[in-house]
């Protein structure tokens, strides 16, 4: 919590230390109240007092309260401003964060788990700074302060007031002992929970299909039976504490009065005004005391699931970046739009096994590169690592000449026009998502967007839309058909006019027609790009410069189509499982 909360600006402590004055001068006024009521109670039973006296007291009683109240509600204003801007700062460097972690991390943690950081501990911190940066300051204050003007008064109260404070404490520290566990389990259900929904909401249409809306059902259920379950025994523990807390209250009042009777009864007649006046203020003080432990409960309410919320956040702030931005933001070599593979092996994170192993093979300026292989060879991963979504676990791999370690990230992501293998489009029109993104030069154009969209085959459907470039485009794209969504996001990497194109099974969801109308016109508009294409047909990739055949992540066969057909039998068997001999020979 402390390393938390050292995202705190020089403003934000200047603001706490404001805060803090108005709190003291808050409590000053709260315990000036006793000292009046005791200087009324010893006019009202004096005789010859007089009535201007009393309301002079009064005054000064009413006085305080006001003042108080004014100074309550400024603290209120300026620790939301702190609280406020913590949580904004903090969830910044947390998203921050989450947008340089490689890939591995962001699996580690899991997107439903990021998510609930990001939301949900952040809110759960704010809190505790909004309500307990204002209690944990006067609490222990007023506490402090009440004691130190009741010590001098009874050693009997004194006594009863220590038995009370005792009790409070025991009962807290037993209630927070209690609880604290099950607060991660809390954070850790609400990540699973969003987990549930999201995979839910994601694969609704499958779902449907499959007819699985009770078993969804049953297993949103389970996990939030169980989220609610760990709450409802967590609220419960803690509804134990008011009720305590009140009859401690209540209980040392009577006591108080009790012992106070005795200690009255048996004093001279002189002294029993006096010691009177002392009970009122003491039960006052006594009060005080105690409604000090009330805030600091409210806190201990707070506290324990601040605490596990600050370390989940820690926990991604403190994680290191796999993946090390380099320096270089300009090219240093006499090359352009060449990408090569020196002795490339590949393994995720957490496995035993190598994906790739030993993948050698240079691309140079408009040459095309196809990708082709069995499912689970290792194709989409190898063209992954230009981009460096992972880094390589050996060998290194050079893009113009240069590692790609050594790129600043931006600078090589700038480079390159990647378009995934399932096509992620975003809210917004459509000239949003094809102009999406910085890619370091001069903005893109209206008329660059529809050049874009020409080339990729998109203009005969978007023309068609009711608002044509302006047509809303729903989150993920749900709202228009799989080969429309692949030709708008062709269309994005087209528009950043990049040095190296990345195909990354790009053309699956289209019909044989657009798939070789596009690759025409794509090659005739990027005749000066590198492209490297993953495919599964072959139609897609037999007109490549060179094609690379993968094999349980091992390089089998390079070569044109021609060759390859001669000489891998790898390819020959894909060759042979799509299209007849005869075809293939009139290739």
């Amino acid at each position: 919590m402390i390393k938390l909360l050292k995202n705190l600006t020089k403003k934000d402590l200047l603001l706490a230390l404001i805060s803090f004055i108005l709190i003291v001068f808050q409590v000053w006024l709260d315990l000036k109240m006793p000292d009046y009521m005791s200087e009324i109670t010893v006019l009202v039973q004096t005789e010859g007092s007089k009535m201007k006296d009393i309301l002079l007291n009064g005054g000064g009683m009413l006085l305080c309260a006001f003042g108080s109240l004014i100074a309550a509600v400024i603290v209120g204003y300026l620790i939301s401003i702190i609280a406020a801007d913590f949580s904004k700062r903090v969830r910044k460097k947390l998203f921050t964060k989450v947008q340089k972690l490689g890939l591995g991390e962001v699996k580690n943690f899991q997107t439903s788990s990021l998510i609930t950081r990001t939301t949900n501990d952040i809110t759960q911190v704010e809190m505790l700074i909004a309500m307990g940066l204002q209690l944990l300051v006067k609490a222990p204050i007023t506490a402090i302060w009440a004691i130190t003007k009741i010590l001098n008064k009874s050693w009997e109260w004194s006594a009863l007031t220590a038995v009370a404070v005792l009790i409070l404490l025991s009962t807290i520290g037993i209630i927070v002992m209690i609880v604290m566990p099950r607060f991660k389990i809390v954070q850790k259900l609400t990540d699973k929970l969003n987990g549930v929904t999201r995979e839910n909401l994601t694969g609704i249409r499958v779902v449907r299909a499959f007819n699985a809306e009770k078993y969804e059902e049953e297993k949103f259920n389970e996990v939030n039976t169980k989220l609610t379950n760990t709450q409802l025994f967590n609220q419960k523990t803690f509804a134990i504490l008011m009720p305590i807390m009140y009859l401690v209250m209540y209980f040392l009042t009577l006591s108080i009065y009790f012992v106070g009777a005795y200690i009255i009864k048996d004093s001279l007649m002189a002294d029993k005004l006096n010691l009177f006046g002392d009970m009122i203020v003491f039960s006052s003080y006594a009060m005080q005391v105690i409604m000090s432990f009330l805030m600091l409960a409210m806190i201990f309410m707070i506290l324990p699931r601040a605490q596990v919320s600050a370390k989940r956040i820690n926990e991604v702030l403190d994680t290191k970046e796999s993946i090390e931005n380099g320096y270089l933001k300009e090219n240093k070599t006499n090359e352009t739009g060449t990408v090569e593979f020196k002795n490339v092996s590949f393994k995720y994170p957490d496995a035993e096994e190598y994906l790739l192993k030993n993948i050698n093979f240079k691309v140079n300026k408009g040459e095309t590169v196809a990708f082709i292989g069995s499912t689970g060879s290792g194709k989409s991963t190898l063209i992954n690592l230009v981009p460096r979504f992972y880094d390589v676990t050996d060998g290194e791999i050079l893009v113009d000449g240069v590692n790609i370690k050594d790129y600043d990230e931006n600078y090589l992501h700038n480079k390159i026009g990647y378009i995934p293998q399932k096509a992620v489009l975003f809210n917004g029109d459509i000239n949003y998502n094809v102009s999406y993104g910085d890619n370091g030069k001069e903005e893109i154009t209206k008329e660059k967007i529809k050049e874009a969209i020409k080339v990729a085959q998109g203009t005969e459907f978007v023309e068609k839309m009711d608002d044509k470039y302006e047509t809303h485009i729903a989150p993920g794209g749900t709202n228009i058909s799989g080969g429309q969504k692949q030709r708008l996001a062709i269309a994005r990497a087209i528009a950043r006019d990049p040095e190296i194109y990345i195909f990354d099974d790009s053309f699956s969801a289209l019909d044989y027609k657009t798939d070789a109308t596009l690759r025409k016109e794509l090659k005739k508009y990027t005749k000066d790009a590198t492209s490297l294409i993953v495919a599964q047909r072959i139609g897609t990739i037999m007109n490549a410069d060179k094609i690379v055949v993968l094999d349980n992540g091992e390089c089998v066969g390079i070569g044109t189509h021609k060759e390859l057909l001669k000489n891998c039998e790898v390819y020959k068997q894909i060759a042979l499982s799509q299209l007849s001999k005869e075809e293939l020979e009139n290739a």
